[in-house]
């Protein structure tokens, strides 16, 4: 019977990712949660197929008879229960975590059904009248970086044209000035 805790789960076998905060180590310990939950459904059915009379057994499900059934029961209903009792431990910690970290409540709630993420990145709108509002704010900054960035961009472009414009200003007139003494 065994169930994936904090003390059974090897740390080599864990990918260093997920070591290296206490937050990440909330999540491993989440998808470990997740995966036993996999195995509380799969032992909930196989206890209802034991508790199935023995008659409307098909041969390929391979259930034990008679006393052996009763047994077998047991020890899932107690796999179950095991199980069940880790999950629940495992989710009272993780929520704990969530509450000393204090999370602001906006990052955890659901998004609205049939939401669909923005793309990251800076880009024009899509559409002519374009709600801002879907966006996070790490979108924003993105694109307010993207933005400074043009900017500086254009503005030293625009420094090196006036400056080369400058030059050959400066050149031409000398040109011209020189043309003038040898005529």
């Amino acid at each position: 019977m065994a169930t994936t805790t904090e003390a059974e789960i090897n740390p080599l076998d864990i990918d260093p990712i997920w070591t290296t905060s206490r937050t990440a180590r909330q999540i491993y310990a989440l998808c470990e949660v997740d995966k036993d939950i996999s195995r509380l459904l799969a032992l909930a059915a196989s206890s209802i197929s034991l508790l199935t009379l023995p008659q409307t057994d098909s041969p390929e499900d391979n259930l034990p008879q008679g006393e052996e059934r009763s047994e077998q029961f047991v020890l899932e209903v107690s796999e179950y229960f095991e199980r069940l009792d880790s999950i629940q431990s495992a989710i009272r910690s993780s929520l704990a975590h969530i509450r000393n970290s204090r999370v602001a409540p906006s990052a955890i709630i659901a998004p609205p059904p049939g939401f669909i993420p923005p793309s990251l990145g800076a880009g024009l709108p899509t559409e002519a009248n374009s709600t801002r509002s879907n966006r996070g704010l790490q979108e924003e900054r993105v694109e307010r970086d993207a933005w400074q960035g043009i900017l500086a961009a254009l503005t030293r472009l625009k420094e090196e044209r006036d400056g080369d414009a400058g030059a050959d200003a400066a050149g031409s007139t000398q040109h011209k000035d020189e043309r003038a003494m040898q005529e």
